[in-house]
């Protein structure tokens, strides 16, 4: 004699209520490969490519503020540019006298001096910006910063060099202060204004590259948001449909436990009566 009961039943009701019990502690709809195997590979590769994205807008942010600290320097070497352009003016006209012509060398050398400490002591992190090194006045080597995935997602910086021996002004730098005269003052503002231009000539280097970077910060922080986003969404339990799940299941989980206990209770009715 075989007598059926429900045990196949109340079993899976307390497994998939036990599974949506896990969801909803966890959080996650998917605890173990057994659970979705594709689900989870498509959900760590985008894990991965939202890691990838993170480390790019940290790029992409430590370019901005080095690109901004040199703007930045680069502008006070422009208004010390302006200050010299107008001593110079004032020394080229022969209602100076010699006597103020040389103290208005003295201040536009002392600017000078200036300017090349800028360029000397502009640094980010200790990589000198503005030229090679402290001590090295010649060129940078140009920069280049990684703002994506690939290795083509390069945003680059020419090489600077924004002292007295790179615009060109050493020579007014290093003038003799007695031998100063107007034609001489008349001389140097070509030169000045040639510096001016090449002064203003990185910084729209610089302003180009920053914008490209601001650009690639936008498009970064959309791929991330929409990166985790679809990670949550196959990732990330929802809350209302497995708290129903689980009540369903439970509920199951005990009809399937009542409806054996009656199943025994039968059974063992009929084999008493048997044996009577």
């Amino acid at each position: 004699m075989q007598i059926n009961n429900n045990v196949q039943l109340d079993q899976s009701a307390y497994l998939n209520a036990n599974q949506a019990l896990n969801r909803i502690s966890s959080g996650q709809n998917i605890n173990s490969a057994s659970d979705d195997a594709s689900g989870l590979a498509i959900a760590q590769n985008l894990q991965v490519q939202a890691s990838g994205i993170s480390q790019s807008i940290d790029n992409v942010n430590n370019g901005l503020a080095q690109i901004q600290i040199a703007d930045g320097a680069i502008s006070e070497q422009s208004k010390i540019l302006d200050n010299v352009r107008e001593k110079l003016l004032q020394a080229s006209t022969d209602t100076t006298s010699q006597e103020g012509r040389a103290a208005l060398l003295k201040d536009i050398q002392g600017a000078l001096e200036n300017f090349n400490n800028i360029a000397s002591s502009t640094n980010y992190n200790g990589e000198t910006l503005l030229q090679n090194a402290e001590n090295d006045p010649s060129a940078t080597e140009g920069q280049q910063f990684q703002a994506g995935e690939s290795a083509e997602d390069i945003v680059e910086v020419g090489a600077i060099q924004s002292n007295t021996q790179g615009v060109g002004l050493d020579g007014l730098l290093n003038q003799d202060i007695s031998t100063f005269d107007s034609a001489q003052a008349r001389g140097y503002l070509e030169a000045v204004d040639n510096a001016l231009t090449n002064v203003n000539s990185f910084r729209a280097e610089l302003g180009s590259s920053q914008n490209q970077l601001q650009s690639s910060s936008q498009n970064l922080l959309s791929q991330f948001t929409q990166t985790n986003s679809a990670s949550s969404i196959i990732q990330e339990v929802d809350y209302a449909q497995e708290v129903a799940n689980f009540s369903k299941q439970n509920i199951l989980a005990q009809i399937g436990a009542y409806g054996a206990a009656q199943s025994n209770n039968i059974n063992q009715n009929i084999v008493s009566r048997l044996l009577s």
